[in-house]
């Protein structure tokens, strides 16, 4: 992996402060890491929410509609908290405030096309009722049949209370990694991507593959217990 650092306002996201204040996004790029398990990236059927438990809240899934566009497809509830009103469907720049529109844009081209994952540093400002709110945004690619990035897997978590709503939010600082395949996936295709019906909340319809099931969609993520580049 590549680390890309053009342009400046690049923040190291490994430092343990960060991992602590935003556990979820932490979990998310691990559980995608696994899943990727040497290859560019992983398949969008093979993601399980029971692989992600704790972070289902903060997690969702964009589905792209261009270069630079994505809309929000499932989402767990703290994007609805954080806009007060469900985001499904909406587009992601829903989330920011005008002026960091074309940025995010940028950012997200480079996810979509460039097999790069994501991870913004956010900020939302004082206002009535609203005290100052950080947040950390993690966007990691994913394949369909092994065909370019059709789905982002990613990670929103913010740091204080979100006040008085909507709270929309300007990029402060941005982390581009390169990904590389460094393994070739031999495992057959009705091993390697059949979804876990039982919890269709991220795993979504794979017709595409002779042994998974087809599924509706729900909503909302559910939580499950058990057993740089500056763009």
């Amino acid at each position: 992996m590549e680390m890309t650092h053009d342009f400046g306002n690049v923040v190291s996201f490994a430092r343990k402060p960060a991992a602590m204040n935003f556990p979820a996004v932490a979990q998310v790029d691990a559980y995608w890491e696994g899943l990727r398990n040497g290859r560019l990236m992983p398949d969008r059927a093979e993601v399980d929410p029971r692989g992600l438990n704790r972070a289902l809240e903060f997690a969702f899934m964009l589905e792209s509609v261009e270069p630079g566009a994505a809309r929000i497809r499932i989402a767990g509830m703290h994007l609805n908290d954080l806009l007060g009103m469900e985001v499904r469907g909406m587009p992601i720049s829903a989330l920011f405030e005008p002026s960091a529109r074309e940025r995010v844009g940028r950012i997200l081209t480079r996810v979509q096309t460039r097999a790069e994952v994501a991870d913004l540093l956010l900020s939302s400002s004082r206002g009535i009722a609203r005290a100052p709110l950080t947040a950390r945004l993690y966007l990691a690619p994913l394949s369909s049949a092994g065909q370019n990035t059709t789905r982002i897997l990613g990670c929103l978590q913010s740091d204080g209370s979100i006040g008085r709503t909507p709270r929309r939010f300007r990029v402060e600082q941005a982390q581009m990694r390169r990904i590389v395949a460094s393994a070739r996936d031999d495992r057959p295709d009705d091993i390697a991507v059949a979804p876990v019906a039982a919890l269709p909340e991220l795993a979504e319809d794979a017709a595409e593959f002779s042994h998974a099931r087809k599924r509706a969609g729900i909503p909302h993520l559910r939580l499950v217990m058990g057993e740089k580049q500056d763009v």
